[in-house]
This record gives C-alpha cells, sequence and structure tokens, in this order.
C-alpha cells in the first residue's frame, strides 16, 4: 500500500513514510470501535482516502506557517495526510459528530503529530479565522461556500474542495472565482477518472 503513496510523493521523508505507514494501523483500530470507514472500504484506505487527500497537494503546496481548517472531517480526511506532508503548516478538523472527532485525536496522538488538532463544532457555530478551508465533499459547493466563507478573511482566503461527479450546474451559481483540477491527471486508476479539487477564491 504504501508503494502507492510512495509513487506520487517519492520525496516523503523517513518520519513521514512511518506515520503514513502508522495510519494503515490505526485507522482498522479505530474503525472498529467507531464507524469511519465501511469496513469493505477499508482495504482501499491508501488509495480512496490517503491518496485521495493528497489530491489537494498535486494543486497547491502550502506555505510554512499557513493556517487550515478542515471543515467536516468526518474521520480525517484530508485533514490527517496533509497535516502529516505539511508539518510546518497548522491544521484544526471539525466536525458535528463527537465520536468521530474522537476518533480523529485518537489517530493524531498515535502518529505523535504536533501540527494538529480537531474540535466538535459545526461550521456555522466555528468562530476562528483561517488561511484555507479544505473538505472532502460535505454538501454541494454554493451552500458548502456560504456555511464556511465566515471562516477566513475575505478577498484572502481560499478553498480546495474533493469533489466527484459533474459540477458544471454547481459552480454555476458560484459568484466566487472557480477553478477545477482534475485528479486523473495526477493519480491513475479507475478510482480517481472522475474526481477532482475544486479551488475557490473566498
Amino acid at each position: 500500500m504504501m508503494d502507492l503513496l510512495l509513487q506520487y510523493f517519492p520525496d516523503i521523508t523517513a518520519q513521514q513514510r512511518l506515520q503514513f505507514e502508522r495510519l494503515g494501523v490505526l485507522y482498522p483500530e479505530w474503525n472498529e470501535r467507531i464507524n469511519l470507514i465501511s469496513r469493505k472500504d477499508m482495504e482501499n484506505l491508501y488509495e480512496r482516502h490517503i491518496l485521495h487527500s493528497l489530491g489537494i497537494a498535486k494543486v497547491v503546496s502550502f506555505k510554512p506557517g499557513t493556517r487550515i481548517v478542515d471543515v467536516g472531517t468526518g474521520g480525517g480526511f484530508p485533514l490527517v495526510p496533509l497535516a502529516i506532508l505539511f508539518p510546518a503548516c497548522t491544521f484544526h478538523g471539525i466536525d458535528g459528530i463527537g465520536k468521530k472527532i474522537t476518533a480523529v485525536k485518537g489517530v493524531v496522538e498515535g502518529l505523535g503529530i504536533t501540527n494538529c488538532t480537531a474540535e466538535q463544532v459545526r461550521s456555522t457555530d466555528h468562530k476562528l479565522r483561517y488561511d484555507v478551508i479544505v473538505s472532502r465533499a460535505v454538501t454541494t459547493l454554493p451552500e458548502f461556500i456560504r456555511d464556511t466563507r465566515h471562516l477566513v478573511t475575505k478577498g484572502q482566503g481560499r478553498m480546495y474542495y474533493l469533489k466527484g461527479g459533474e459540477l458544471a450546474d454547481e459552480i454555476l451559481p458560484v459568484r466566487n472565482p472557480v477553478k477545477v483540477h482534475e485528479l486523473k491527471k495526477f493519480f491513475s486508476g479507475e478510482f480517481f477518472a472522475t474526481k477532482k479539487v475544486v479551488e475557490v477564491g473566498m
């Protein structure tokens, strides 16, 4: 499984490699306690969850000191893989479901990473400001922008939204500048054929 990751991210450090390997142990353990990913999908953890999360890193390289919030982080995707890949940035995951945040905190602690935190709170109730919003398809794009735009300074923030399928109708009502990056340009395999990173200027 790690071979798949190294194929696309060959320059990761020995420390990052160990942390990504550790994910393959920690997630099945936590999944037994709290259903984060369907058990059937656990065998595809590296492709469909870790590598998919890192698709954001194929379209942007976050500068050191960047503050990033993952809205609706669920089991910690894209939060945790990105936090491993960008150790000089700070990451905060938020989700309305407490048991998922408990699992994310457990994974972060198990990895020993210090640049990543998680909190049970809905995006509409969260008051802090960040430089960047990331997320993996929580709702339609217009609704997501409406519910999260207060999390960044207007005109200065960016959003990277992992989405699949046909997006033309969703993007149509969006007034913000939008750029769609096809993940099939970066990753091979059927899973990535329709997957995209939607970049939105906030």
